[in-house]
């Protein structure tokens, strides 16, 4: 099950930082990681993609590679989040197994997100919610999308894009089940205290 704080990786060549940082947003609660890098320097894709599944099996979290089904193959992580260009859930399922993550970017598109739970996928991502330094291009996603998906879909529902600990609240009263985080998360001048706060969020959303 997909839920909490989703940390998704800054990218960088130093594997050192990397670890170091993930291993802080673990320490504050987050619960799920994906590695993302767009680098296509595939030595270090694998290397850093290789070291993170360490660290988080050591932490009982789920790693997920973003785009590349081969690598999350080649590594044996936990899944992959495929986005309009990366395949589809059948095919992952087909390399991965059926014991793996499949999560699909659905942008603004609840037909989308239909689509991809009918396939079986195991958890959906909408956005961008918020205006995003990774994606400044991104078209936005309104909000009450989440209200129409959580009644509709019978899946996780990850809410990407500017999220910070200002507007994440709204997103999770409005039916996300988890939020994904890059700047807001890896920038904080304290990860783990800042990784803590967005997790303190879906603990206060269950007490209620």
């Amino acid at each position: 099950m997909i839920g909490g704080l989703y940390a998704i990786t800054r990218e960088t060549d130093d594997s050192a930082r990397l670890l170091s940082e993930v291993e802080a947003a673990l320490r504050g609660g987050a619960a799920v990681v994906q590695y993302r890098d767009k680098s296509g320097d595939v030595a270090r894709q694998h290397e850093q993609a290789s070291e993170l599944l360490a660290l988080c099996r050591r932490h009982r979290v789920p790693l997920i590679i973003n785009d590349s089904l081969r690598l999350a193959d080649l590594v044996g992580a936990d899944g992959v989040h495929l986005g309009s260009d990366d395949g589809g859930v059948r095919e992952a399922r087909i390399v991965l197994g059926a014991d793996k993550i499949i999560g699909v970017s659905c942008y603004q598109s609840l037909d989308l997100a239909v689509a991809a739970q009918a396939a079986g996928a195991d958890y959906v991502a909408f956005g961008s919610f918020f205006a995003s330094a990774t994606k400044p291009s991104a078209p936005r996603a309104d909000i009450t999308l989440l209200q129409h998906a959580s009644r509709v879909l019978h899946l996780p529902i990850v809410a990407i894009g500017g999220i910070t600990p200002d507007n994440a609240e709204s997103l999770i009263e409005t039916g996300a089940d988890a939020i994904a985080v890059i700047n807001a998360l890896f920038e904080a001048a304290d990860i783990e205290a800042r990784a803590r706060c967005f997790a303190d969020f879906f603990i206060a959303e269950t007490e209620d």
